[in-house]
């Protein structure tokens, strides 16, 4: 159970999904350049002039899908390389290996280059009440201006000209 609940704390930092479909893309595209189907006696070769290249295809992308893993920062980088990789499989290597690496490879570099770190609430921070409504010490928010407090303009914020005395501080 402890395990489990540290594996969830672990996937929710990272792009866990991203980085699994893109390390299982790399395993077709790398396999199939160099596997054989025997049928009966009648061994079937798939093995293509670019087996090389497949082969390097397939190892970047695992490499890609544990750097999403493991550095979290590099997703986006990741994410467009993935994709990129996945374009190059079509014709290097048996299409991708047969679609299959090829859509897991731009499933997971776009579910690289979209996830976003989540932000941690910060502790003890007050939660707001909608307009008119009680808070936790019972008394509601009865300020004209929905989010303001007291007799402060809702319009003024830190980055409006009104926040230094109505000096301006671009220059």
């Amino acid at each position: 159970m402890y395990w489990r609940l540290r594996f969830r704390a672990w996937r929710g930092t990272r792009p866990f999904w991203a980085g699994l479909f893109t390390l299982l893309s790399g395993l077709p595209i790398a396999y199939f350049p160099y596997a054989e189907v025997k049928i009966g006696a009648l061994t079937l070769a798939m093995a293509t002039t670019a087996g090389a290249g497949s082969l390097i295809i397939g190892v970047l992308l695992v490499t890609l899908g544990l750097t999403m893993w493991f550095h979290a920062i590099v997703r986006v980088f990741a994410g467009v390389a993935t994709i990129l990789l996945a374009l190059v499989s079509l014709p290097v290597s048996n299409l991708g290996g047969f679609l299959i690496g090829f859509l897991l490879a731009l499933i997971g570099g776009a579910l690289s280059i979209s996830w976003m770190p989540g932000v941690p609430a910060a502790p003890g921070a007050e939660q707001r009440t909608p307009h008119g409504e009680p808070g936790p010490d019972g008394a509601g928010d009865r300020s004209p201006f929905p989010g303001s407090r007291g007799g402060e303009d809702p319009n003024v914020t830190e980055t409006t000209a009104h926040a230094n005395g109505g000096r301006n501080s671009a220059g």
